[in-house]
């Protein structure tokens, strides 16, 4: 029996989106994986469907959790004060006070 696999099957598709996935910015990313989430929890996807969607999610799981790493590294970086690290909460610039109010 010869094999039938070709460039649509999940395994050619899922080195395709790896390549794809570590281009795309943080939010892209991360809508397109609650995209993915949304249809496997539909439950109508065949098995090798499911697979595929499902590596795909892991790829653009794992782009994310990447990008916040690499935010949270230049967050650190910049409240560095001389030699020494201080961590400090993330604040949003809506709570800091403005003048003039």
């Amino acid at each position: 029996m010869a094999d039938r696999r070709d460039a649509a099957t999940p395994d050619a598709a899922s080195q395709g989106t790896r390549a794809e996935t570590s281009e795309l910015s943080f939010e892209t990313a991360l809508s397109r994986l609650e995209d993915l989430v949304v249809r496997l929890e539909g439950g109508d996807l065949e098995l090798e469907a499911a697979l595929a969607v499902f590596e795909e999610g892991v790829a653009l799981s794992r782009r994310c959790a990447e990008q916040l790493d690499q935010t949270e590294r230049r967050i650190d970086a910049l409240v560095r004060e001389g030699a020494l690290l201080v961590e400090r909460p993330f604040e949003d610039e809506s709570d800091e006070p403005v003048e003039g109010r």
